[in-house]
């Protein structure tokens, strides 16, 4: 059964006549919840430092006033006061928006690995990959390994590098799917050339966040992902594993890699 988008807020405008599954309308709107998690927990960690600061340089300048001014002392406690409110803020609106994901529960069971790959590069060409002209190609050295972990959840992870990729890549091109598995880890590494133009053209489909794809192309701090990739990072640590994102200029490829140990120790 297939549903016509309406997109969510801030979403790309879906040319008409083009369907999305429920499933993939169920993983956009996870990858959106995921997403606004992750730039709150960015909020609330890049904020706190700076309050705490301003909050001890207030004790500063106090010690630095004339005690006897009323002026002054009114100043310098409206500093502490307004830190505090910030702080008190975070605490009861930001942190606690965040409990959704914050805590993800895995519903783990052993599963074949290779078939997982198939269904969700599959659900990719259907969903995406096809409408915009986009190649995807798996290079998989998987057998019959299997992954005792939350099958679901690591499908969405999938589905959702691959996704981007489709996303970022020009009409003609081709993503890359890359699986193997070692004696402890399973390895997926997605890549494809990154452009733009692809992520901004209004005439193609898109299915996910329209400022998440405009983030995406922004210079990043060491370490950190982009906004979108949220749900990958939170899934592959739930797992005890690692999720990757390769820094590339225009038009050279770029990598996506998720790294999951294949008998995962939960680590919500």
């Amino acid at each position: 059964m297939t549903t016509s988008s309406t997109g969510t807020a801030g979403a790309q405008s879906v040319p008409s006549g083009f369907a999305v599954s429920e499933r993939t309308a169920r993983l956009r709107a996870e990858t959106a919840l995921f997403m606004r998690d992750h730039v709150l927990s960015l909020v609330s960690h890049d904020l706190r430092g700076p309050l705490n600061a301003i909050h001890s340089w207030a004790y500063v300048l106090e010690r630095k006033l004339d005690a006897n001014d009323p002026n002054s002392q009114r100043a310098v406690t409206g500093i502490r006061n307004g830190v505090d409110q910030q702080v008190k803020l975070l605490e009861t609106i930001v942190d606690a928006t965040r409990a959704e994901t914050k805590s993800l529960a895995l519903a783990s069971a052993p599963f074949s690995l290779h078939p997982l790959l198939d269904e969700t590069v599959d659900e990719v060409r259907s969903g995406l990959a096809r409408a915009r002209g986009v190649e995807v190609i798996v290079e998989s050295q998987l057998a019959t390994e299997q992954l005792n972990g939350d099958r679901e959840r690591l499908a969405a992870a999938l589905w959702l590098m691959l996704t981007f990729a489709v996303e970022a890549s020009t009409e003609g091109a081709a993503v890359t799917l890359a699986a193997r598995a070692d004696a402890t880890r399973w390895y997926a590494t997605v890549t494809f050339n990154q452009s733009a133009a692809a992520l901004d053209d209004p005439s193609v489909p898109h299915l996910l966040e329209a400022f998440a794809l405009k983030q995406a192309r922004e210079p990043r701090e060491a370490k950190r992902i982009a906004w979108v990739f949220a749900l990958c990072k939170r899934v592959a640590e739930a797992h005890g594993g690692s999720f990757e994102q390769s820094d590339a200029p225009e038009s050279e490829m770029a990598t996506l890699a998720l790294h999951v140990p294949l008998s995962a120790t939960t680590a919500t």
